[in-house]
């Protein structure tokens, strides 16, 4: 399968917890990952020359209602994803929110939320790269920060490149 030529998106993940330590997780009404619970996030506004920072603030608050600023991020993780469900790649950042949610969000036209605990998440619809890269990698290397590539073309298996990680 030929990637050329596939739109290159660059967008944001949010993990983020409530005091109990449950993740909040978004079931997915569109796509991608549609009928997957997954992390907030969404697409940075590249006409702006928006930062992933802010980027995660925004949608941080545009689908939670939660007001963070950037200082309450940790960046731990950036990943370009190749040839996504054969249709684009993406350049992820991904970010943990060191404060609290303090409740569950309303449903919105996105999807509706849930909070798992950590273990729950195994038995959830999760995309597959969420199940076989990115809650590995937010288990690992939450509170550190890592930088990858992943090749998502379909019909293989995830090939998952490690390119740097701080600290050591």
């Amino acid at each position: 399968m030929s990637v050329a030529g596939f739109p290159y998106k660059i967008a944001v993940l949010v993990f983020l917890e409530n005091e109990a330590g449950q993740q909040l997780l978004l079931h997915r009404a569109k796509a991608p990952n549609r009928g997957n619970w997954s992390p907030i996030g969404g697409k940075l506004e590249v006409a702006t020359g928006e930062s992933p920072f802010e980027c995660a603030a925004r949608e941080t608050f545009e689908e939670t209602g939660f007001a963070i600023r950037p200082a309450d991020l940790h960046l731990f993780a950036m990943i370009a994803e190749k040839a996504y469900e054969g249709q684009s790649h993406w350049l992820l950042f991904l970010f943990h929110c060191k404060r609290p949610i303090p409740e569950l969000p309303p449903d919105m036209e996105e999807g509706r939320f849930g909070f798992f605990s950590r273990s729950e998440l195994d038995r959830l619809a999760l995309p597959e790269t969420d199940r076989t890269a990115l809650w590995p990698i937010f288990d690992k290397y939450q509170d550190k920060f890592v930088a990858m590539r992943v090749d998502c073309a379909p019909g293989r298996p995830l090939d998952v490149v490690i390119e740097q990680i701080v600290p050591q």
